[in-house]
């Protein structure tokens, strides 16, 4: 058996449970070969020694979009979650982040293509290794790559193609491929690939800074449109729980601003975690939150951008023992976004809202207050 240490809880409590269910499940069907040839929906680009990481394409050893789209998978158990991404090779060769070759051009089409098939010789046979992070999904196997070359022409939208081919800055390419309807996964995968900005500022972005680097860029220009729209003028309340976490989302009156708390609830005394944006947007990063806090902030913002109003909102996080793994970021997002498709409950007071949302929360709802930015520097009688 594989003996691991959960990253989160460093060894505290046991954490294989989920994967030792799966070993015998997925090592009998996975005879690994130097050889593949196969689909790819995405590339992964590494951190590790920046400005000179590692590329190259997720290859799923079994065809099936949903395996790298995160879109797909709320409500997907744990173990489905985890033995779908160890089909997926990750491959790797290292190229420096400004570096222009044949190898980093094929990389780029893959994630503006519609599933390609490719071809790849490995160096060694892939080796699995497991990697389970708060940002990023399971990775699968690991392999480094002697020889890449497209099996197939690229079948890259039309709309698509055209934003890249215009000499664009990141941000702007970003969020115009965004509104033709591309998710933010494919967009982070581009974004990572060097396929945006201006010719002349053109670089290799590692995966684990694309994805929120993206959840901001969009978050932040629908933000700006949401200050053009009115306010609710009740107390919305949505609600989504998924994988062990609990997400409540009140909504209230006036211009807005956002907050966000994340509560381990498992691991001794809980510990909650805030962090706030007034109107005009944070200058820092969300270093206690991190990644979650973007990817919470977008579902947010999407919703209220969906019903065409904005307000003060307010994210309430609480993890369980349950989520023993951490599975990535894209959880927290699809969890946001869940809550914020359903019909919302709506109270006519401040006081009726809270009294809800603490009947679901493990933590009383009087500790958030204690820690909140919004509800500490003005008076209730503020809130209606």
């Amino acid at each position: 058996m594989i003996n691991m240490i959960c990253p989160l809880c460093a060894g505290k409590r046991p954490v294989c449970i989920h994967e030792y269910k799966l070993l015998p499940k997925i090592f009998p069907k996975t005879a690994f070969s130097k050889e593949f040839f196969g689909p790819s929906y995405n590339v992964f680009v590494g951190r590790v020694g920046y400005p000179n990481v590692s590329l190259g394409p997720m290859a799923s050893i079994e065809k099936g979009l949903i395996v790298d789209d995160p879109s797909k998978w709320f409500g997907l158990p744990y173990e489905q979650i985890i033995e779908m991404r160890y089909l997926l090779i990750r491959s790797r060769s290292k190229v420096n982040i400004k570096q222009d070759s044949r190898f980093i051009q094929e990389n780029q089409l893959i994630t503006l293509s519609k599933p390609i098939d490719i071809e790849m010789v490995f160096k060694k046979q892939p080796v699995y290794k497991w990697e389970f992070s708060d940002t990023l999904a399971p990775n699968g196997p690991i392999a480094d790559i002697e020889t890449m070359r497209l099996a197939e022409n690229p079948k890259i939208p039309f709309k698509l193609e055209k934003i890249v081919s215009d000499d664009l800055k990141a941000t702007e390419a970003s969020i115009s491929i965004y509104n033709t309807g591309e998710d933010v996964y494919k967009l982070a995968s581009i974004l990572s690939s060097g396929a945006l900005g201006l010719e002349k500022n053109k670089k290799l972005v590692p995966s684990r800074w694309s994805i929120t680097a993206i959840d901001d860029i969009i978050a932040k220009n629908l933000i700006s449109e949401i200050k053009d729209f009115k306010s609710v003028n009740e107390y919305f309340v949505f609600t989504s729980e998924y994988l062990d976490n609990h997400f409540e989302i009140l909504v209230m009156p006036g211009n807005w601003e956002f907050e966000n708390f994340e509560a381990w609830i498992e691991l001794g005394e809980p510990k909650i975690l805030e962090e706030y944006e007034e109107y005009e947007g944070r200058k820092k990063y969300a270093d206690l939150q991190a990644g979650g806090y973007y990817a919470s902030r977008l579902g947010i913002v999407e919703g209220l951008h969906r019903i065409r109003r904005q307000g003060k909102a307010i994210g309430f996080r609480e993890i369980y023992a349950g989520y023993s793994v951490a599975v990535g970021v894209w959880q927290v997002r699809e969890n946001v976004r869940n809550a914020m498709k359903q019909e919302p409950k709506k109270f006519a007071t401040l006081e009726e809202a809270l009294r809800d949302i603490n009947t679901r929360l493990r933590i009383p709802i009087k500790e958030y207050m204690k820690n909140s930015k919004i509800f500490n520097q003005k008076r209730l009688s503020d809130f209606g």
